[in-house]
C-alpha cells in the first residue's frame, strides 16, 4: 500500500490550470523529487499535498486516507506533515534546543529532551543546542530545519528548495547529508528543486515536470539514459538531439556518422529522427580523421567542455581532460562511443 497517493489531481487559479493531470505513488520511507523549471508547477503541487492549495479535480490520500479531493481539504495542521523552507524559518528569538522542540510540546520535559539530543546527534550538531540561529553558518541552520521538522515524526516531509540560497557544492552536499538522515529515519520525503544535481544526489524517484504536467516519472538512471521525450532528454544532463535519417530498421544516417540502434517504433524508411548527443559519446582521439571545430570552451577543472561544431553546421559537446589544451577555432579529433541509441521521431 502506497503511503500517499495523487490520483489525477489539477488545481488551477481561475481559468489558469497550474497542474494538469497529476499522479504519482510513494512508499513508506521513499524519497521523491519534483524537478522542473521554474513556473512549471513543482512548488503548487507541494502546496497542495500540505494541505495550502485547493484541487480543481483528482484525489490526494495519505496512509489510504483522502486528504484533499475536490469536496474536502483537511487541514495542514490535521496531515502530521512537517515542512522545510529554503529561507529555513527558524525562530531568531529561541536557542538550537528550543527551535527543535518546538513542535513537541506536548511531549513531557525528558521525552522532548530524549528526541532533541536524537536530532542534534542525527544532524552532527551535538554541541549547538544554547547556540541561536544568527551564531550558525547556512548549513548549520538548514539541518537544524530539517531537525525542527522530524521531531513530531511526521507521516511525510516536504521540503521546498531547501538549499537554493547554497552554493553548489554545498547543495549537493547538503542534499546526500539529508538524504542519509532521512533513511535513517524511515521518512517518506518529497523535494521540490530546478537544480538536477540535487535530485540525483536525494531522491529515489524523480518527477520531471513541464507546464504542470508530468513528462516522467523515473530513477535518476533512466531519466538520463532511458528518457521518454526530447524535453525530457533535453532538460536533464547535458547534450544535444542531432537530425538523422532512418535508412532501415536498425541503422539511421547523421552528419557526424551511420548509427545504429533501435529506431522509434512505426518510424519507417525516409523517417526523420533526432538522435541523443551526450559530451561523454564524443571522445577526444588526435588521430581521428573525423574532426569538429571548436566553438566554444569551459574550464571545468578536471575537464574542458568543447562546444564543437561539424562541417553543416551541427553542434556537440564533448569533456576532454584539460591537460589537453586546445584553442577556440582549433579542429578537435573525435570519435564516437554511443553504447546506447536515444533516438525520437521528428513526426
Amino acid at each position: 500500500m502506497p503511503l500517499l497517493k495523487l490520483q489525477q489531481i489539477a488545481i488551477a487559479y481561475g481559468n489558469h490550470t497550474v497542474v494538469d493531470d497529476f499522479s504519482m505513488t510513494l512508499k513508506k520511507g521513499d524519497i521523491a523529487s519534483l524537478l522542473g523549471p521554474s513556473g512549471c508547477g513543482k512548488t503548487t503541487l507541494l502546496r497542495s499535498i500540505a494541505g495550502f492549495e485547493a484541487l480543481k479535480q483528482g484525489t490526494i490520500q495519505l496512509n489510504n486516507d483522502t486528504i484533499s479531493s475536490q469536496e474536502k481539504t483537511l487541514a495542514p495542521e490535521k496531515r502530521n506533515i512537517g515542512m522545510v523552507f529554503q529561507d529555513f524559518a527558524l525562530f531568531p528569538h529561541l536557542n538550537i534546543k528550543d527551535n527543535i522542540g518546538f513542535g513537541i510540546r506536548h511531549l513531557s520535559r525528558e521525552q522532548r529532551k530524549q528526541r532533541t539530543e536524537e536530532l542534534l546527534a542525527l544532524i552532527g550538531l551535538e554541541n549547538f543546542e544554547t547556540r541561536y540561529p544568527h551564531e550558525l553558518s547556512g548549513g548549520q541552520q538548514q539541518r537544524i530545519a530539517l531537525a525542527r521538522a522530524l521531531a513530531p515524526k511526521p507521516n511525510l516531509l516536504l521540503l521546498d528548495e531547501p538549499f537554493s540560497s547554497m552554493d553548489v557544492e554545498l547543495r549537493e552536499e547538503l542534499a546526500r547529508e539529508v538524504r542519509k538522515i532521512l533513511k535513517h529515519e524511515n521518512i517518506t520525503a518529497i523535494l521540490v528543486t530546478h537544480d538536477q544535481q540535487e535530485a540525483f544526489a536525494m531522491a529515489d524517484h524523480i518527477a520531471v515536470i513541464k507546464a504542470g504536467k508530468l513528462q516522467q516519472w523515473d530513477s535518476a538512471y533512466r531519466l538520463y539514459h532511458q528518457p521518454n521525450s526530447p524535453f525530457v532528454a533535453d532538460f536533464i544532463g547535458q547534450g544535444v538531439l542531432i537530425d538523422g535519417l532512418v535508412v532501415d530498421e536498425n541503422r539511421i544516417e547523421t552528419s557526424l556518422a551511420p548509427l545504429e540502434g533501435k529506431v522509434p517504433n512505426g518510424c519507417k524508411i525516409g523517417c526523420k529522427v533526432k538522435i541523443l548527443v551526450r559530451p561523454d559519446d564524443i571522445l577526444h582521439n588526435d588521430d581521428s580523421p573525423r574532426k569538429a571545430k571548436i566553438i566554444a570552451r569551459n574550464f571545468q577543472g578536471a575537464n574542458y567542455l568543447y562546444t564543437l561544431e561539424l562541417e553543416d553546421g551541427t553542434k556537440l559537446l564533448s569533456l576532454v581532460h584539460s591537460h589537453h589544451h586546445h584553442g577556440i577555432g582549433e579542429q578537435l579529433g573525435i570519435t564516437l562511443e554511443i553504447d546506447h541509441l536515444v533516438v525520437f521521431s521528428q513526426s
